[in-house]
């Protein structure tokens, strides 16, 4: 069972090599400045390599965003994202944020509702 660790800030190259593998494109940017800013950040790690993380970000109140939820491929249906989450929703609970916000794509909903997430009205505009 992977190891969870908070606030872990791992590499630019640990993060874009499991973005790439977990999104299937590829990815090459630097997160210490988007780190740095997040409410918290959740980390999980089988024998030191990162195979999971979320970003909870957020407006500096009560509002968090959970965002970037990836699980390497390989190890995908073994929980990694769901303890993940709730360790990010525990996270966030106790650093004083009152909700905790989440956008994804369709096939995701039957994830998110398992993790406590209900359904809600929202507006989105693409700007890219």
């Amino acid at each position: 069972m992977p190891e969870i660790r908070i606030d872990p800030f791992p590499s630019a190259a640990e993060l874009n090599a499991l973005f790439s593998a977990a999104w299937g494109s590829p990815h090459s940017r630097d997160f210490t400045a988007i780190l740095s800013r997040s409410l918290a950040h959740i980390g999980a790690y089988q024998d030191d390599r990162l195979v999971g993380f979320v970003n909870v970000a957020w407006d500096g109140g009560i509002h968090a965003f959970t965002l970037d939820t990836s699980v390497q491929p390989d190890m995908r249906r073994q929980g990694i994202a769901t303890r993940l989450v709730r360790e990010a929703t525990r996270v966030a609970r106790q650093r004083g944020a009152s909700w905790l916000h989440v956008d994804f794509e369709p096939h995701l909903t039957g994830f998110y509702r398992a993790c406590g997430f209900a359904p809600t009205e929202a507006g989105l505009i693409k700007l890219m």
